[in-house]
């Protein structure tokens, strides 16, 4: 066995393949709508409410990938509230 040879065939079908991706992606989106209609932003604090799309996103996707897709919620949900924040003082500005 070499350097860089695969220890198990098994590691060649997790690599991220375009219909693997797209699973992740349907499952993500899945599991934020979800989350959406219970009015959590930050996975993993909806109790029971989304057990089942929860478990085929972490089924589905990567770990790193769901840390990655859930930070990013948490940022973008910050951001809509500062656009928000900041369209209200710049319209208060034009009175």
């Amino acid at each position: 066995m070499g350097w860089f040879s695969r220890a198990n065939k098994t590691e060649e079908n997790n690599e991220p393949s375009r219909q693997n991706r797209q699973k992740c992606w349907e499952a993500r989106d899945a599991y934020f709508g979800c989350l959406d209609r219970a009015n959590v932003v930050k996975a993993g604090e909806e109790g029971n409410a989304c057990t089942k799309e929860k478990k085929r996103y972490e089924d589905d996707c990567a770990k790193s990938w769901i840390e990655y897709f859930n930070q990013r919620r948490i940022i973008a949900d910050a951001q809509k509230e500062r656009l928000a924040q900041a369209k209200m003082q710049n319209d208060n500005s034009k009175r």
